[in-house]
C-alpha cells in the first residue's frame, strides 16, 4: 500500500533516540544512607573494621604530629 501525503509538507517523526526522555526521580540521600548503613555496620562488626579504622587513624595522627 502506498503512503499518502496530505498537504504540501509531510510530517516525519523524530527517531526514538532523539525523543526527550522522562527523567527518573532521584533517590534522596537519606534513603541511600538508610540502605547502606546496615550493610556497613554488619561488615565492620564481622571483619573487625573498627579496630582497623582506629589503628589507621592513630597512624595518620602520628604522621601529622611529626
Amino acid at each position: 500500500m502506498a503512503a499518502q501525503l496530505t498537504g504540501s509538507t509531510s510530517r516525519r517523526r523524530r527517531p526514538a533516540f532523539t525523543q526527550p526522555q522522562a527523567a527518573e526521580p532521584t533517590r534522596h540521600p537519606a534513603v541511600a544512607v538508610a540502605m547502606a548503613l546496615p550493610c556497613a555496620v554488619l561488615l565492620v562488626t564481622l571483619f573487625g573494621g573498627w579496630e582497623q579504622m582506629a589503628n589507621q587513624a592513630q597512624a595518620v595522627a602520628d604522621l601529622i604530629s611529626r
